[in-house]
């Protein structure tokens, strides 16, 4: 038996039934969970609507594109609840709880969802490629983990990310999927986008004009799926266009980030060296 001093005892330990007000749900905690369910839901229909078929062999109706496209429908989704509850954080209350929701949200949403997506990639894609793809998934998986943790604990200049953010990085390894190149360069771009999110490369945080710029790429990405989905003309065009914009801009960003950082040290150095006597 074990016994506890309630001296001792944490906060936790309230004398009365009520709830803390610092632990019940505000606004901006809902639109967290908003961001978890579509998470989960991405994962189920990657399931029942991608793999169950093909190991069922019924993989000629339209259910694994439809079910892909509203995976990857729901990932994006569950980016926009991801930007609006930190703006709606900081207009309104947030509860204790926030941080951490958002967090284990991110986690289901941006590491187990594109991870499980790699790992479904490899086993329906032709040849034996499943055990390559699932030490992928756990890259990704394992990069994400290792971004919140160092984001939870780490402090950079205000308004950039260290490392590339978990939601643009999900998107991207699921853009470098629906490329459907060859087998070997896919891998190798999904480890690249797992190293970007651990990486000290600064991304800017998606404010003002920028954030209005990233809900209109997600609305203009959920077309093309849509588009894709119907089997409008064009509409495979469509997504592998939106794909590659995707793979571009995540190769582009750090390229401009690494130019800049190489500048401002050239500037400080010249200044520098102009001090001196």
């Amino acid at each position: 038996m074990t016994v506890i001093d309630s001296d001792t005892q944490g906060p936790w330990a309230a004398e009365d039934d009520d709830m803390p007000l610092s632990t019940r749900l505000s606004i901006a905690d809902a639109l967290t969970l908003g961001n978890a369910a579509c998470g989960f839901l991405a994962v189920y229909f990657t399931t029942t609507g991608v793999l169950v078929p093909h190991l069922m062999g019924q993989t000629d109706g339209g259910m694994t594109r439809s079910s892909a496209a509203t995976a990857v429908t729901l990932l994006l989704l569950a980016s926009v609840f991801d930007l609006f509850d930190g703006l709606v954080a900081r207009k309104l209350r947030s509860s204790a709880m926030g941080a951490e929701l958002d967090n284990l949200s991110d986690l289901i949403s941006f590491g187990l969802a594109p991870a499980y997506f790699v790992v479904v990639w490899g086993l329906v894609s032709d040849g034996v490629h499943q055990r390559l793809s699932a030490v992928a998934a756990i890259v990704v998986l394992l990069a994400v983990v290792l971004r919140l943790a160092r984001f939870s604990c780490t402090t950079v200049r205000d308004g950039v990310f260290q490392g590339m953010p978990s939601p643009f990085g999900a998107l991207t390894v699921i853009s470098v999927v629906l490329l459907q190149l060859p087998f070997v360069p896919t891998l190798l771009a999904i480890v690249g986008v797992a190293w970007l999110m651990v990486s000290r490369v600064e991304y800017p945080k998606p404010r003002g004009r920028l954030a209005v710029a990233v809900l209109a790429w997600v609305a203009i990405s959920i077309g093309c799926l849509t588009a894709w989905t119907v089997g409008a003309p064009g509409g495979e065009q469509l997504l592998k266009t939106g794909a590659a914009l995707q793979v571009i801009l995540a190769a582009v960003i750090p390229l401009f980030a690494t130019a800049r950082r190489a500048n401002s040290f050239r500037v400080n150095r010249r200044d520098r060296a102009a001090q001196l006597p």
